[in-house]
């Protein structure tokens, strides 16, 4: 267990390390956040530095690679997916910041971008053979054959866009990102020690679980200059490259049942959207008082840190549900 400890520990300071140095560097560039001009509460964030997610994926992968050199492959897939899903966030935040202004990417420019990809890594998974998913809360795994390839799909999308959609309040999907990492990399330990007869690639999985530590590790250092008030944001280019990271490490290690699970909140912030968007079309009234649903509670005057941490119990306790069958 040292070496999991370690790549937690270790890219957990290099992300505040990184943290010093890019972050001046952001604001000399001039590199700040516009703001929704109806989100009356965070006028004050404008200007504030982003693309911060650059410092945590970064800390993420050289740690990793500190540690881990051998029987690496699946790991290495899903830094190549994580990087990509942050090649996409880059490039929405590089065009809010060229044309000062909230929107860069259209909503079909983005998600182009992102089915690509999942269609791509969707077909290496059902090629590699990595079709059986656990059923949470039980022993049981099912081998989805070719419905595993929509599903891949599917499950790229929603958790890109619901991460996307949770990185609205300060320290909100950092949070529980790094809860969520922290919990995934637990259940593939103890799902190896007890189910090692479904592991063809017994040692790949430890580098899965080492990622997901290296992740919440490196998120967490930046929580320390992204929680309420926030010094950086991680913009598009943390928040797709988090949902990225999760997708496909919860893919290929036979776990993207959990996700909505685990990551409740992240569904809560798309259902509230949709739910809000659908109502509002038939009756010209709003459900919530703004969406997603994070906006609801700050409009009920509840402040952002409380938010937060109310989000982070939630995951706290639906990790520890998932976590424990297997303990």
């Amino acid at each position: 267990m040292k070496v999991y400890f370690s790549v937690f520990l270790i890219s957990l300071l290099t992300s505040v390390a990184l943290g010093f140095i890019f972050i001046p560097i952001l604001k000399r560039l001039k590199i700040g956040q516009s703001i929704l001009n109806y989100v009356t509460e965070h006028n004050y964030k404008s200007g504030t530095p982003t693309m911060g997610g650059v410092i945590f994926v970064i800390s993420a992968i050289a740690s990793f690679y500190a540690f881990f050199r051998s029987e690496i492959y699946l790991a290495s897939v899903c830094i190549v997916v994580g990087v990509s899903y942050m090649g996409v966030g880059f490039l929405d935040d590089y065009l809010k910041i060229r044309l000062k202004h909230n929107k860069g990417l259209s909503g079909w420019q983005k998600t182009f971008f992102e089915v690509i990809i999942a269609i791509i890594i969707a077909i290496f998974a059902y090629r590699r053979g990595l079709t059986r998913v656990y059923i949470p809360f039980t022993d049981v795994t099912v081998n989805l054959k070719g419905w595993y390839i929509p599903l891949c799909i599917f499950t790229f999308l929603a958790t890109t866009n619901s991460v996307n959609l949770t990185d609205g309040l300060d320290g909100l999907a950092g949070g529980v990102s790094y809860l969520f990492t922290a919990f995934l990399g637990a259940i593939i330990l103890l799902q190896m020690n007890r189910f090692s007869n479904n592991y063809n690639f017994y040692g790949e999985y430890e580098g899965l679980s080492a990622l997901c530590f290296a992740l919440s590790g490196g998120i967490v250092g930046f929580l320390l200059f992204n929680t309420h008030k926030a010094t950086v944001f991680m913009g598009d280019t943390g928040s797709l490259s988090l949902g990225g990271f999760i997708a496909i490490i919860s893919i290929v290690s036979g776990n993207l049942l959990f996700i909505p699970i685990i990551g409740i909140t992240f569904v809560m912030s798309s259902i509230s959207v949709i739910m809000q968007v659908i109502y509002f079309k038939r009756t010209g009234k709003r459900i919530f008082l703004m969406s997603p649903l994070h906006h609801h509670f700050q409009q009920r005057g509840y402040e952002e840190s409380k938010i937060a941490a109310g989000y982070k119990i939630v995951t706290v306790v639906m990790g520890l549900l998932c976590t424990i069958p297997y303990a």
